[in-house]
């Protein structure tokens, strides 16, 4: 049996995103600084630069984690500490034998972030590169096969979560179709209008800095 395409764990705490650097703020009890941010808004989205020559990942868009840069401090610590949570995630499954090398795909810290494996399969339906969703929402993976951009790994996210949003708002009792994600939460109304606005949220803020290419966009 092949994997789930679309596998996910516990979504974080429920919080509701607005502004990046206003969201971060409010977390931290920063008023001041979301005062501030209601007249300054923040460019915080970080994308990959150019892949490297030697760079050995099968898609564009993607760089090494090692050479991962946020917008600012604070961004790139986040993002680091986001690569370490895909990495946890994706050797809990069982057909996960090692980690070979990892890319970034663009995100926000603390909010959400593509990431990219290059694995050791301990199965042979397993592919050797899966892409892996990490932040303020349902952590999922993805197979190189069904997504081959950050872009792409975004948009069917998106797709897939609102499919359990609509499973879950629809209050059936018994097991959800193939094509909507499992996640680890009761599949009620309540939770669907939860994540329902987390995901609005991400179409928001993150959506526009994806473009339609198949590779994120460059904040200046």
């Amino acid at each position: 049996m092949a994997i789930n395409p679309l596998y996910t764990h516990d979504p974080a705490p429920v919080g509701v995103l607005s502004e990046i650097a206003w969201f971060r703020q409010l977390q931290r009890g920063d008023v001041e600084g979301v005062l501030y941010n209601l007249y300054v808004p923040a460019q915080c989205m970080s994308t990959p630069t150019p892949e490297s020559p030697d760079s050995d990942a099968p898609v564009a868009g993607v760089v090494p984690v090692q050479s991962m840069k946020g917008g600012d401090e604070e961004d790139t610590v986040l993002l680091r500490q986001m690569s370490r949570e895909a990495e946890a995630y994706l050797r809990s499954f069982s057909w996960c034998g090692d980690v070979q090398s990892s890319f970034f795909g663009g995100g926000v810290g603390g909010v959400f972030a593509v990431f990219l494996f290059n694995i050791r399969p301990t199965r042979p339906e397993v592919g050797p590169w899966i892409w892996i969703v990490v932040g303020d929402v349902p952590s999922a993976y993805l197979p190189i096969e069904d997504a081959k951009s950050p872009a792409e790994v975004f948009k069917t996210y998106l797709w897939g979560m609102s499919k359990w949003v609509e499973y879950a708002r629809s209050g059936q009792n018994g097991p959800a179709g193939d094509d909507v994600p499992p996640v680890n939460v009761p599949a009620t109304p309540e939770w669907a209008d939860k994540l329902e606005k987390r995901l609005n949220s991400l179409r928001l803020i993150i959506q526009p800095f994806f473009d339609d290419t198949g590779e994120s966009s460059q904040v200046h």
